[in-house]
């Protein structure tokens, strides 16, 4: 059973460890933030006039702006084991329904090698995914494995009362979304007392559903009519697969009322955004206060996107632009580049924060991790780390499953169910000139030179997940399933389960 145990490595962390022990004081602090279910579109530093995110165009400006990121699984559970971990969903064996993630590989996160190379960590939110020692074992939270803990298990709740590792900011904030913000200023305000760098990591429950916003921000858009994006409603996924409206992210352009109020829906969207944006303010205050700003790095990024009633879709999932790709800001107070307002065009993906947070704090990278570290994309914006990223759904009905690539400038789909009168289908976009997806160049026949390099990356994906998967929570089946060279009729009868 490939549990992921990597002895040594694990060494090789430790004697760094020690090694670094005695120059601590170099170390920059990590502040890690992540929203949840926080599309492109919702911030003014992506071009959206709409709305108010004054803190965190504040923090864009004064760092930099990737213009191209994408959460290589668009869901939460596994987006959040993508950045722990470093890795692709399939090596990491961490998603709803296939199951919980192995205490070996929880040990290369990048917060336990993190603390055992002498930094104090915090976490607080949305933890997202439990700990077993064995496939099909209860798990846990691994509340002990930080020097602070304010998480919660599934999905928390926006009041602060119930979430029990909060509950004493309650009364001063009863909505969640500000209680993390002062967890993030009592934390920062006692490490830096200490002698240690710190990492503190902060997942918010906002924007996820159920839609429940801070009250105390009721008039921020209180009456206001927002711009739909082009691509909004049904007539713009026709060119769509079938299998792609099979899941409950179509039928949730109507649940959900983005098809008769979308003024409101958004209203109470980008309000409970509005509440990030004020914790975001509240850790930034904390950390000028605690006289530490000038050595901590902080990143900014979502666990997924939304759909928000583009192509006449509702929430997540799907490998399209707006549930797939999403905001990441990343500001290093101790660079020259920070304060020019740049922006990156490189193709990255939520495998590589933890390559990058080790990196930043001296650490040893396991080989293992897909990722690569962002710190090459700050000191020069023009560079590239990836040729391209694999975007997977192996999650839902087995009919709107997909695997995709995803370069700079293009994407390919492929959609492998052939049942209920469907045929395995491919999409593919020209992104540099289709960002709203409107065109599906596979079926035009346009660029058939770019049709056949996407298919070998595709294939390639595919191999390694073959090579790579682990072996329990259901994930070497998929490495047929996703094969594009295998009739639907000899894949029919051994579908994943």
């Amino acid at each position: 059973m490939k549990l992921g145990l990597r002895t040594p490595l694990l060494l090789a962390v430790i004697v760094s460890c020690f090694s670094t022990a005695h120059a601590v004081d170099s170390r920059p602090n990590i502040v890690f933030l992540m929203s949840d279910d926080q599309n492109l579109y919702s911030m003014g530093c992506y071009g959206t006039p709409d709305v108010q995110t004054p803190n965190l165009d504040q923090l864009a400006n004064e760092g930099m702006v990737f213009d191209h990121h994408y959460d290589t699984t668009a869901i939460c559970m596994a987006s959040r084991a993508n950045v722990m971990t470093g890795m692709y969903e399939y090596k990491n064996g961490t998603n709803f329904e296939h199951g919980n993630m192995m205490q070996p590989t929880w040990e290369q996160t990048y917060p336990m090698l993190l603390r055992e190379a002498g930094y104090s960590t915090a976490f607080a939110g949305k933890f997202g995914f439990e700990v077993s020692m064995a496939p099909k074992v209860k798990g846990r939270l691994p509340e002990d494995d930080f020097d602070r803990w304010g998480g919660g298990p599934g999905q928390t709740s926006y009041e602060t009362k119930k979430n029990k590792s909060m509950a004493k900011y309650a009364d001063e904030y009863p909505h969640s979304t500000l209680s993390y913000g002062a967890f993030s200023r009592d934390f920062i305000t006692d490490a830096a007392k200490g002698d240690q760098p710190f990492c503190l990591s902060i997942s918010f429950k906002a924007a996820h559903r159920p839609t429940t916003p801070d009250p105390k921000f009721d008039d921020v858009y209180k009456g206001k009519t927002f711009t739909k994006p082009g691509n909004y409603g049904r007539e713009f996924s026709e060119h769509f697969a079938e299998q792609s409206k099979q899941g409950r992210q179509y039928v949730r352009f109507e649940e959900w009322n983005y098809s008769d109020e979308y003024d409101e829906v958004m209203a109470i969207y980008y309000q409970q955004i509005y509440g990030i944006d004020v914790a975001v303010g509240m850790i930034r205050d904390a950390l000028d206060k605690a006289g530490v700003a000038d050595n901590t790095i902080v990143i900014y990024t979502s666990d997924n996107g939304f759909f928000c009633g583009a192509h006449g879709y509702g929430s997540k999932v799907l490998p399209y632009e707006e549930a797939s790709r999403v905001p990441l800001i990343m500001y290093d107070p101790r660079h020259k580049n920070s304060g020019r307002q740049l922006r990156s065009a490189a193709l990255t993906g939520n495998v590589d924060f933890a390559p990058t947070m080790l990196e930043l704090a001296g650490v040893p990278i396991p080989s293992e991790m897909d990722g690569r570290s962002l710190v090459p994309l700050y000191d020069d914006p023009r560079s590239e780390i990836h040729e391209s990223l694999t975007l997977i759904n192996a999650w839902g009905p087995i009919s709107a499953q997909s695997l995709s690539v995803v370069t700079k400038d293009w994407k390919y789909i492929y959609w492998p169910y052939g049942g209920d009168g469907m045929k395995p289908t491919e999409e593919m976009y020209h992104l540099a000139e289709d960002r709203m997806e409107l065109v599906n160049r596979a079926v035009k026949n346009q660029h058939p030179e770019v049709l056949k390099e996407l298919r070998g990356e595709y294939d390639k994906a595919v191999r390694s997940w073959r090579n790579d998967a682990v072996d329990y929570n259901n994930y070497e089946p998929y490495g047929d399933y996703y094969d594009r060279t295998i009739s639907w009729s000899k894949k029919s009868d051994r579908l994943p389960k």
